[in-house]
């Protein structure tokens, strides 16, 4: 340990068999859900949230049917929940994890839209249900980096027409995978790379209810991979876990680096 070393949270205790194992991994999956950004301030998907949007079912708002019937709708939601992504900062957690790869290879498969993995510095390599800030053609599927897709220039109404795709000139949508839609086979396929490659898998902050991203961590546990699970409650993965710590994000990932790192 060195004196740049983070000392580990008082009153939080990381079992050594689950430190020895990121210690000695040399590759290390790390699966987060909304868990992780929470204490970054970012509300899970279906909290409610007072002000402009209250009244709108977030479940409502992120379907193809809805994108149908109402694009300005869907898009002014989505600059909305971006904006606030921006607000946002990485918590320790975030950081935690970045400097976690300064030793070994730490890739990240996120549940997340938001991007503050990328902001702390880790190397994300499967957005699993698409990114707030990766628009894209509705019809061609190119990727869209016009100016007016800038939800720091959204301004706070309930209908924002989307921009135009400069290739084909049809609408460009929110680049995150909506209700009833598969996922993109390219974040699959990475993600599913990442977990049949990996040493050891961290899991932090999801409930383990969403298919089929929650099975990840279930193949990873059948084919002996050790499964580390920080998460205040239970979650549908904790019968999976090889070790289970019932803390947050934002105090347990530092725990574990302050661990690590004093070998």
């Amino acid at each position: 340990m060195t004196d740049h070393d983070p000392a580990p949270p008082p009153g939080i205790e990381i079992p050594s068999a689950a430190v020895e194992a990121v210690r000695d991994a040399e590759w290390v999956t790390v699966f987060t859900g909304a868990g992780m950004s929470a204490e970054s301030g970012l509300a899970t998907f279906r909290d409610t949230d007072t002000g402009l949007w209250e009244q709108y079912d977030p479940m409502a708002l992120a379907t193809p049917q809805a994108w149908h019937d109402d694009p300005a709708l869907v898009w002014a939601w989505y600059q909305w929940r971006a904006r606030k992504v921006l607000a946002a900062q990485p918590n320790a957690g975030h950081r935690a994890l970045a400097d976690l790869a300064a030793d070994r290879a730490v890739m990240v498969v996120t549940q997340n839209v938001d991007d503050l993995h990328e902001r702390a510095g880790s190397d994300v390599i499967s957005h699993l249900h698409g990114s707030l800030f990766a628009p894209r053609c509705s019809h061609c599927g190119h990727p869209y980096h016009g100016t007016d897709a800038d939800p720091t220039d959204a301004v706070e109404q309930l209908r924002v027409e989307p921009p135009t795709c400069p290739i084909c000139l049809s609408t460009v949508r929110p680049g995150v995978v909506w209700f009833g839609e598969p996922l993109p086979a390219d974040q699959w396929s990475s993600a599913e790379k990442a977990f049949a490659a990996s040493d050891v898998v961290i899991v932090v902050g999801t409930s383990g209810i969403v298919r089929p991203a929650a099975g990840l961590p279930e193949r990873a546990a059948d084919a002996g991979i050790g499964v580390i699970e920080f998460n205040p409650e239970p979650s549908a993965l904790t019968r999976y876990a090889t070790h289970s710590i019932r803390t947050s994000a934002a105090v347990g990932l530092p725990a574990l680096l302050a661990a690590v790192r004093q070998g």
